[in-house]
């Protein structure tokens, strides 16, 4: 009988660079810089990795289709590279190919990296594709800002939300990832906001405003698993250890099926729940310290507190501003930025989240740093449109705890 995961795995070491419009690197610069403060961090030498996992989300851009450009920029011995790709949830499945490769014995120390290069490409957004479903001309008129918005317009019938209350919500998740990222200094955008200036912003998709999205980055970010064992043969004293991944995607059921009423995530739910059940968290509101959610929008971080549990049905707009989700609050979420902020290079994006658990559950982050070290973190992933789409959920922990 399958067992699961929990504290099989733990993480040696982490690197992230610098997010943004980085037109001086390429990619291969990038997964230097991340895998260079990884290796430092976990006090190995690169002879030591014996497999690794390049994550991409857009491959035709720079890196290409195979594990070749991470071999080659870190001059890998020789080992098996592998390149996976699972839209935005690409980095934790990066992730989770390394956890599982240690995990089962194939190897001791495993490499996962994932990167994206996208400002400068000659296009303001993210590049179409003509292949897969959700690239087709059946969907040539959809863009995801209009599919998020109307995740909004349903949570609203659903529970009986005023259009006015949801903005000024969802406004509060902006300035708060602002805020926070103006004291992370490797954020894409550092600069703070106010809730006037978001509920003014130009409109993108009703009632998504320019400050409700965000945008796409240049970026890496690394991580280097290996056992709790080893890594305590190795002089690690604190460890933070991998308590559950798991990974739910989407079947048909929401886009052509009317049981589902369009106001949440079916993925997520599922995935959470396996998740928890394999970390053993039973009260995921009491028992989870801080929580890093797929804000690719605003109103998606809403929607995601009630789909992982940490707000009753119907309460994350009350939660949100009674500040339960602020740095200060009972369980901060995005304090680092998030997405919205700290940057969104897509086939990165996983791993900066479980980057930014690390640092904390460490007592690393800085400026930014819960004053009280969490216990346990949450890495929430999404990929593709709400009503077709992957979710990848991450729990990490103090080891043994």
């Amino acid at each position: 009988m399958a067992t699961g995961i929990r504290d099989k795995v733990a993480i040696l070491g982490m690197g992230c660079s610098k997010f943004g419009e980085r037109w001086e690197s390429n990619a291969e610069d990038l997964m230097v810089e991340a895998y260079t403060e990884a290796l430092s961090d976990a006090g190995i030498e690169t002879k030591q990795i014996e497999a690794a996992w390049l994550s991409t989300a857009f491959e035709d851009i720079h890196v290409g289709k195979s594990g070749v450009p991470l071999a080659m920029a870190l001059r890998l011995p020789y080992i098996p590279v592998t390149r996976v790709e699972n839209f935005c949830a690409s980095g934790s499945e990066a992730l989770r190919g390394a956890t599982y490769a240690v995990a089962s014995g194939a190897c001791d120390i495993a490499l996962a990296l994932g990167v994206e290069k996208l400002k400068d490409t000659g296009y303001g957004g993210l590049p179409q594709r003509s292949r897969g479903a959700l690239n087709s001309m059946y969907w040539a008129n959809v863009s995801a800002p209009g599919n998020f918005a109307q995740i909004a317009s349903a949570y609203r019938a659903k529970h009986g939300v005023g259009k006015e209350d949801l903005k000024r919500a969802m406004a509060h998740i902006s300035v708060k990832s602002h805020d926070n990222a103006s004291l992370n200094p490797k954020a894409h955008l550092r600069n703070k906001v106010t809730e006037d200036q978001v509920l003014n912003a130009p409109m993108v998709s009703e009632p998504l405003g320019l400050f409700d999205c965000c945008g796409v980055s240049d970026g890496a970010a690394c991580a280097i698993v290996t056992t709790p064992e080893i890594a305590r043969s190795l002089g690690k004293k604190d460890l933070v250890s991998i308590k559950a991944m798991q990974l739910s995607v989407s079947n048909g059921t929401e886009a052509q099926h009317n049981s589902w009423d369009g106001s949440y995530f079916m993925t997520a739910r599922i995935a959470a729940g396996r998740a928890y059940a394999e970390a053993g968290v039973k009260r995921p509101r009491d028992e989870i310290s801080l929580v890093e959610a797929h804000d690719c929008f605003s109103i998606t971080e809403l929607v995601t507190m009630e789909d992982l549990q940490l707000s009753p049905e119907g309460g994350a707009v009350r939660d949100i501003m009674d500040g339960f989700y602020d740095r200060d609050g009972k369980l901060p979420c995005q304090i680092d930025g998030g997405l919205k902020c700290f940057g969104h290079p897509i086939g990165a994006s996983g791993l900066r989240m479980t980057y930014e658990l690390y640092l904390q559950l460490l007592g690393r982050a800085g400026a930014r740093q819960r004053a009280k070290n969490p216990v346990r973190g949450l890495v929430h992933n999404l990929g593709g449109f709400p009503n077709q789409n992957v979710c990848s959920i991450t729990i990490l922990g103090q080891h043994g705890a």
